[in-house]
């Protein structure tokens, strides 16, 4: 309370922090006695009878008391420098270990501290030894099984006390980060927990020489500034809109280009989908960066592409801190729907960190509830719930901005034997063979993807009769493809490559707003809001990689991608036909002409080719690094 400066904070918030914070502390010193505990549990009686147990006893918690100590230490004088929390990135001061002690002795009583510390630790002795004592004259004994009970109820006690939920997802970092304002955040936040939380991001800095060196190759690409780095690119409207549009996200999970019949796919696995792309705006190029959810849900929403190589940026606390296009929506309610919870892969912390007045709605705040699986409540029951809330906004005339994740289309494919007019496909009426030439790896896949389709349509449907459908633009995309088997109806060499994973649908659905067509534009997926708020004429700042694809100005396009399918981790670039590929570690790089019928590497024929889409390629990875860290909020 003393280096948070709270003033002017609501209550609610300060009180919802401090809560955390309890929540916080109660997971660090269960966590930091739980061996102790342990080793009691085990040693029995003998732990007060032997002094060697005592001595130990004794020494680990004077240790781990100091260590604690120590941390919070740290942490205050680092949130009194850079008003953050102690995280892995201070472990940066050490690679200047003379200049950093000597700031530290010359800013800070460090000898009194010294002495104060040792003071602390003989405090804690008598204190651990007086405790020992205590119990060590108590000659009451217990019998076995009332032992029994007290260890099981210990045990099961401090294991609840560490993951600190009654969700299906423990106490996370993420869930420091409810506020739009920092200092609330950084209040909550437990300093030890977080700085383990952020340690396996330590090394995931930007390289500021190649980022500086690639630069002007990215902004050549993306009209940036070339004498000066900057990413900030205005869009402004002369004529808005005369009612303002609602705008609906909608993340299809685990839907690939290869999953639907439209592209192609013999069995008719998503046929209302079909419908409905013919009566959009599709786009036949599109290429996510990360074939994974939690990679697809960041970079949709912070425009910056998932090249993390350890987990996914989402995991990482120093860089969900963005400035994005999603919180620019004046005037809107914001919405994000989620049949699970938000806690899932800390996408709460990408979500609520960037957006102000976000309303998220997870398991626990729905009014029908049925769980139908791990993922939560299945797509039928989400978007019915979404349908109440929007239909509430559509009824009081507020203009709103909905984020819809999806899910029953993953393992395990729970679907319902019936709902309404759907019915799964049951194994007695379609053989393996069949199941096969549309290259599902099983009936449950097929059947989850035709329950996703008939779901969409259903969601459609809802919102015609509720009044907004008119007023809405529907934005439509997959998070990747699911994993399927050999796909001999679509390019063999993009699956031969790696990257027809990544090749989904984006089409965007509002026939009072924009006419059906398809671009064959290369497009990913940071393009996605841009490209939506554009068509909704809402004016916004763009700090983003991503652009307006119905730009007429924007034609040299390209994909950037992240493969994990290499052994080693690579990334790669689309861009006029070619596939340019380099790995993360060895360098190791491939150039592919993705129209010729062999899978040949041109890099030796097409020198100048390969050299240009180098240099776009690691334009974008470095800008990427560069902007995790360095485009955050003011």
């Amino acid at each position: 309370m003393f280096f948070a400066d709270l003033d002017g904070i609501l209550n609610t918030e300060i009180k919802k922090a401090f809560l955390l914070g309890i929540r916080f502390d109660i997971k660090l010193a269960i966590i930091s006695l739980f061996p102790l505990v342990l080793f009691t549990l085990i040693a029995n009686y003998n732990f007060f009878k032997k002094k060697i147990y005592k001595k130990l006893a004794n020494f680990y918690i004077v240790t781990i008391y100091i260590v604690l100590l120590l941390f919070f230490i740290f942490d205050f004088g680092y949130y009194d420098y850079l008003n953050i929390r102690l995280d892995a990135s201070s472990l940066r001061f050490l690679s200047n270990f003379k200049i950093s002690s000597q700031v530290l002795v010359e800013s800070y009583p460090v000898y009194k501290g010294v002495f104060g510390l040792l003071l602390f630790g003989v405090v804690i002795l008598v204190f651990s030894k007086y405790l020992l004592k205590t119990f060590t004259h108590q000659k009451t004994a217990i019998q076995k099984k009332v032992k029994a009970v007290y260890f099981i109820f210990i045990f099961l006690m401090m294991t609840f006390g560490i993951y600190n939920s009654i969700t299906h997802y423990p106490l996370r970092w993420s869930e420091a980060f409810f506020s739009k304002n920092n200092t609330v955040n950084q209040a909550a936040l437990n300093p030890v927990l977080y700085f383990f939380d952020s340690f396996a991001f330590r090394s995931e800095g930007v390289n500021i020489a190649e980022f500086k060196k690639y630069y002007p190759a990215l902004a050549a690409h993306l009209q940036l500034p070339k004498d000066s780095i900057s990413f900030e690119k205005k869009v402004t409207f002369k004529e808005t809109h005369t009612t303002k549009p609602n705008v609906v996200y909608v993340m299809l999970e685990s839907t690939g280009t290869a999953t639907l019949s439209y592209y192609g796919n013999p069995l008719k696995s998503s046929p209302n989908i079909d419908s409905i792309l013919r009566k959009s705006l599709r786009f036949s190029k599109f290429y996510v960066h990360k074939p994974g959810t939690a990679g697809s849900v960041f970079a949709s929403i912070t425009g910056l592409p998932d090249i993390d190589d350890i987990k996914t940026v989402s995991r990482n606390p120093l860089a969900i801190d963005q400035r994005i296009i999603f919180d620019q929506y004046q005037g809107y309610e914001k919405l994000y729907f989620i049949g699970g919870s938000a806690n899932w892969a800390n996408i709460r912390g990408v979500f609520q960190s960037n957006i102000k007045d976000l309303k998220i709605f997870e398991e626990g705040s729905y009014e029908t509830e049925n769980r139908a699986d791990v993922w939560g409540i299945d797509d039928y029951d989400l978007f019915k719930e979404a349908d109440k809330e929007l239909s509430k906004l559509q009824k009081n005339n507020q203009p709103f901005v909905a984020y819809i994740q999806t899910a029953t289309n993953h393992m395990p494919f729970t679907v319902p034997d019936k709902k309404e007019n759907f019915y799964p496909i049951l194994e007695s009426n379609i053989s393996e063979d069949i199941l096969l030439k549309g290259g599902f790896r099983s009936l449950g896949q097929l059947n989850g993807m035709r329950y996703l389709d008939f779901n969409v349509k259903r969601f459609l449907e809802r919102a015609q009769k509720s009044g907004y459908y008119d007023n809405t633009i529907f934005v439509f995309f997959g998070d990747h493809r699911g994993g399927m088997k050999k796909l001999p109806f679509l390019n063999d060499k993009e699956d031969e490559l790696g990257i027809q994973v990544h090749h989904v649908p984006f089409f965007i659905h509002s026939p009072k707003y924009i006419a059906p067509a398809t671009i064959n534009k290369y497009a990913k997926l940071v393009d996605v809001f841009p490209t939506a708020t554009s068509i909704a004429k809402i004016n916004y700042t763009n700090y983003t990689l991503g652009r307006n694809l119905l730009d007429s100005t924007y034609t040299n396009t390209s994909a950037f991608v992240y493969i994990q399918n290499k052994g080693e981790k690579a990334v790669g670039v689309i861009k006029d036909g070619y596939y340019y590929e380099k790995t993360n570690s060895s360098k190791t790089v491939k150039l592919y002409h993705l129209e010729t019928g062999i899978k040949k590497d041109f890099k030796e024929e097409l020198p100048e080719k390969a050299q240009n889409l180098d240099s776009l390629l690691e334009g974008y990875y470095h800008s990427t690094k560069y902007l995790y860290f360095n485009n955050k909020k003011d």
